[in-house]
């Protein structure tokens, strides 16, 4: 057999799985993976837009990642892994005579899960190192106590969607005029542990639930100062 051959016939065997965003995403369609074992897409992480998800031209600047931790029939089910502004969006808020305050916190939400969250607020004028001090300060508060209050998934949806954000930018304000304020990168270090997929049942539904264990202290070791717009994908 031709070496072109076996190509195809390796191609043939191979079933398209649709990826979905989790429920507190939409359960929207954000990409296919091709496989020709289901267990090999566990664990493989999937970059998509905010706009996949909510079809809003004005979020095409922000990344999204999630990772496959399930299989529905052909349907490929996940978490979120992370999320970042693009390069490019992040290089447009920079302008002269303006400062940029970046503010890294690492949380637990009140349901287990570990993050890695990066704030960052563009003046619109220069300001005072005490003034970045008070602005860094906040964005720690905010983000602290929200994990505190909020699931995983709420947690995610408000870093995500703006809502954290808002809340840093209004007391942020009082300090200096800001021109922007954003949650520009975050990053799921580590679930609970035997944390669960649980997968609704359905009529002829061959779901796999798949007990997620916590991740090795190893990934947990990357340093806050190298959690910038240069890292790569979550």
């Amino acid at each position: 057999m031709s070496k072109s051959a076996r190509v195809k016939d390796k191609w043939r065997s191979k079933k398209w799985y649709t990826v979905v965003a989790p429920p507190y995403f939409g359960s929207v369609e954000i990409g296919s993976i091709p496989a020709d074992d289901p267990q090999k897409i566990l664990g493989r992480v999937v970059e998509s837009t905010l706009y996949d998800i909510t079809e809003d031209f004005a979020h095409q600047y922000l990344k999204t990642y999630f990772q496959v931790i399930g299989i529905d029939g052909r349907r490929a089910l996940t978490i979120f892994k992370g999320h970042e502004y693009s390069r490019d969006y992040l290089r447009s808020l920079v302008r002269r005579k303006t400062t940029r305050v970046d503010g890294i916190v690492n949380v637990t939400t009140k349901d287990g899960y570990k993050l890695r969250v990066a704030a960052c607020a563009f003046t619109t004028t220069r300001i005072k190192t005490s003034q970045e001090r008070e602005i860094r300060a906040i964005m720690r508060k905010i983000i602290e106590e929200k994990a505190k209050t909020l699931t995983f998934d709420q947690f995610v949806q408000e870093a995500v969607l703006g809502k954290i954000a808002s809340d840093i930018y209004n007391e942020a304000k009082k300090i200096t005029p800001l021109r922007h304020v954003g949650i520009r990168k975050s990053k799921l270090l580590s679930k609970p542990e035997l944390q669960e997929l649980k997968v609704e049942e359905k009529p002829e539904s061959h779901a796999e639930n798949i007990a997620m264990p916590v991740s090795s202290s190893n990934e947990d070791k990357e340093d806050e100062e190298t959690f910038n717009e240069e890292d790569e994908q979550p």
